[in-house]
């Protein structure tokens, strides 16, 4: 890529490499996907505002994806727990609703 891309990408934000003494841009492996992935996309037709908004939004979906796999992994390990506290009979819970002083306002009449 010619450097005035790469400056470019990373007053953008699309890419931040770490930086030597000298202030020379230092692009570990994990940018030099990112920058293979911006050229895909950018000779697929986007733009770099949609490049931004596709990047942004795959690491939203990875970190939701991990906190999937954590929530998962919780009920997996409370399941037991309470299937043993369930005798299997009816549950005798009850659920009380009080309107709050805003709701009595927007009743409809």
């Amino acid at each position: 890529m010619h450097p005035q891309t790469l400056r470019q990408y990373d007053r953008l934000g699309l890419v931040s490499p770490d930086r030597t003494g000298g202030r020379n841009r230092l692009y570990s492996l994990r940018d030099i996907a990112r920058l293979r992935e911006v050229a895909r996309l950018s000779g697929e037709g986007l733009n770099l505002a949609g490049i931004q908004r596709i990047l942004t939004l795959e690491a939203e979906v990875e970190l939701l994806r991990s906190e999937v796999g954590l929530l998962r992994a919780e009920v997996a390990r409370l399941r037991p727990r309470l299937a043993a506290a369930s005798d299997g009979s009816p549950s005798t819970a009850v659920v009380v609703w009080r309107p709050r002083p805003g709701d009595r306002d927007r009743r409809p009449r």
